[in-house]
């Protein structure tokens, strides 16, 4: 089991959204550019997002995306499942049929792991996660000036 591309990719350029849509819609060039991803990848990407619901385009001069919601109600579970990435840890993709029809025995654990990342994942907004971005942003900012001040000092 692992997140793929896909679901990284559009955690990502969601976070990035949400960073920079505060002045209005964001364009794929600006987002491809800033985290390195092809624009031919988040065009795809971002036709899947919209299709479920969590960014709207605006066209014509200045258009791009926007996000369809507040960050704080969207959860990363949600841009995941969006992007078609799914997370199992079992082998039969949930159907518990993996041996001869019959669940496995160790079904019921990697069925319970996949309801736990779940919870955890729908637990956590963009909100909560540029909250995060921004604390590490001040603090490395503190530290520079700590850093700064420091070095006025001993001279």
């Amino acid at each position: 089991m692992r997140l793929t591309t896909k679901g990284r990719f559009a955690v990502i350029a969601m976070l990035d959204l949400a960073m920079h849509s505060q002045c209005g819609a964001v364009n794929l060039t600006a987002i491809s550019e800033r985290q390195q991803i092809s624009l031919s990848y988040l065009e795809q990407l971002f036709g899947k997002l919209r299709r479920a619901g969590l960014v709207e385009s605006i066209r014509g001069p200045g258009g791009g995306y926007i996000l369809s919601q507040d960050a704080s109600l969207i959860n990363i579970a949600d841009i995941i499942a969006a992007a078609e990435d799914m997370l199992d840890a079992t082998q039969c993709g949930g159907h518990a049929d993996c041996q001869s029809g019959n669940p496995c025995l160790t079904h019921d654990l990697w069925s319970n792991l996949n309801k736990t990342i779940d919870n955890y994942l729908r637990g956590i907004s963009l909100q909560c996660i540029l909250n995060q971005q921004e604390h590490r942003h001040n603090n490395e900012q503190k530290s520079s000036h700590e850093q700064a001040v420091t070095l006025i000092s001993l001279h």
